[in-house]
C-alpha cells in the first residue's frame, strides 16, 4: 500500500513521514521499559508502572500518552491505561509477540546505521562500518547483548512474520532438513512439528549454536534434531534433502550468496532442494513498502538485498542451481531450487 495520502498537504505528508522515526522511538522505547508487561492484569496509572520499573512518573505518562495516540494503549478520563490488541504483540510472554525487534532497531546497531543511508547511496558501500567501525557480524560478537537481542528478535520474526510461508509450502515427503544459518531453532521446530518422521540439523555459527536450541525443547523434537556450528562459506553438512535459509541470502551481496549457495548445492543429497524463506521484491512496480524498507536496511547493515524473483533465478544459475517455483506466503516466500 503507498503511504501517500491525498487529504493531507504535501508539506503535512513530508512533516508525518519526516517524523516517522518519533513514533518507532516512542514504541521501541516502551518496549525496552517493558510497560505492556505491567498491563497485563488490567488498568494502571503510568505512576503505578513507574514504581514498578523504576521510572520517572511523569515523563512515563508523556511516553504513554504518546504511545495511545499510536494505538498500543487507551487512556482513560482518570488517567489510568489499558493495553490494546495492537500493544499486546509487545508483551514478553505474548504468542504474537514482537518486542525484541522492537527493542533491536532502536539500538545504535541499526538506528545509527540509517543515519548513513545518503552517504551510502552516494558511495555504494554500507554504512555500518563506516559508522560503528567494524563490520556487523564483528560488532555482534564483540557486544554479546546486542548479539542476544537481535537474535531473539529473529527469533521472533520467525513466528509472526516466516511462520505464514513455512505453512504456504508443502513440505511433505522430506526426511532430513538442514537449517542453514537457523539462529536458535525457532524456523526447524515449526518445520519438524509438520514432519514426524524427518530428522533435522541446525547449523550456525558455533557462539550462535552454544546458545541455540530452546524452541526445539519446546516443540517436543529436540531428540530428532543435531546442532552443528561452523562457517556456511567453508561447508554445510552434507546428506540434507532440503536445505533451509531463511533470511540469510539477503544479508549478502552476490557473490558472498553465490557461494553459500553453491556449498549447499555440493552438500545436498540428490533429489534435493535448497529453500529460501524470503521477502521477495516484485518484478514490476508493484508497492511493496515493507520489503522495499527491508531491502534498504540491508543494503546499510551489510551490503546485501531484497531481490525480485528475476534476481533469485539469475543468482541461482551462478550457483549451479534453478529456480522452479515460488510459493507466497504473507510477507515472505518459499524460493525453490533444484541442481541445474
Amino acid at each position: 500500500m503507498r503511504v501517500e495520502n491525498t487529504e493531507l498537504a504535501p508539506a503535512q505528508q513530508i512533516l508525518r513521514l519526516a517524523t516517522a522515526s518519533w513514533m518507532s522511538s516512542a514504541v521501541s522505547a516502551a518496549a525496552e521499559l517493558g510497560i505492556a508487561d505491567h498491563l497485563t492484569d488490567g488498568s494502571r496509572t503510568a505512576a503505578e508502572i513507574a514504581a514498578d520499573i523504576g521510572a520517572d512518573a511523569h515523563t512515563l505518562y508523556r511516553l504513554m500518552r504518546a504511545c495511545a495516540d499510536i494505538g498500543l494503549f487507551r487512556e482513560a478520563p482518570d488517567r489510568t491505561f489499558t493495553l490494546t490488541e495492537v500493544g499486546s504483540a509487545l508483551r514478553s510472554d505474548a504468542a504474537t509477540s514482537l518486542r525484541n525487534f522492537a527493542r533491536w532497531v532502536a539500538l545504535p546497531a541499526d538506528r545509527h546505521t540509517w543515519e548513513g543511508l545518503a552517504e551510502t547511496v552516494r558511495t555504494g558501500t554500507p554504512a555500518f562500518a563506516r559508522v560503528h567501525g567494524g563490520e556487523v557480524w564483528e560488532h555482534f560478537r564483540d557486544n554479546p547483548r546486542v548479539a542476544a537481542i537481535f537474535d531473539d528478535a529473529m527469533s521472533e520474526l520467525s513466528r509472526q512474520v516466516i511462520a505464514p510461508a513455512v505453512a504456504a509450502y508443502d513440505w511433505s515427503g522430506l526426511r532430513h532438513v538442514v537449517d542453514v544459518g537457523g539462529g536458535h531453532g525457532t524456523l526447524l521446530a515449526q518445520i519438524l512439528t509438520t514432519l514426524p518422521q524427518a530428522r533435522g540439523v541446525l547449523f550456525d555459527q558455533p557462539e550462535v549454536i552454544e546458545g541455540a536450541g530452546a524452541p526445539l525443547d519446546a516443540a517436543g523434537v529436540r531428540d530428532r534434531c543435531e546442532l552443528v556450528g561452523g562457517d556456511f562459506f567453508a561447508t554445510v553438512p552434507a546428506g540434507g534433502d532440503a536445505y533451509v535459509l531463511s533470511n540469510i541470502i539477503h544479508d549478502w551481496d552476490d557473490e558472498p550468496s553465490r557461494q553459500i549457495l553453491a556449498n549447499c548445492r555440493d552438500a545436498m543429497a540428490p533429489g534435493g532442494r535448497i529453500l529460501l524463506v524470503e521477502a521477495v521484491v516484485p518484478d514490476d512496480d508493484t508497492p511493496a513498502g515493507t520489503v522495499k524498507l527491508m531491502d534498504l536496511d540491508m543494503l546499510v547493515i551489510s551490503g546485501g538485498q531484497q531481490r525480485t524473483g528475476a534476481q533469485f533465478d539469475a543468482l541461482f544459475q551462478q550457483a549451479g542451481l534453478k529456480l522452479s517455483r515460488i510459493v507466497p506466503g504473507g510477507l515472505c516466500s518459499v524460493v525453490e531450487a533444484v541442481r541445474a
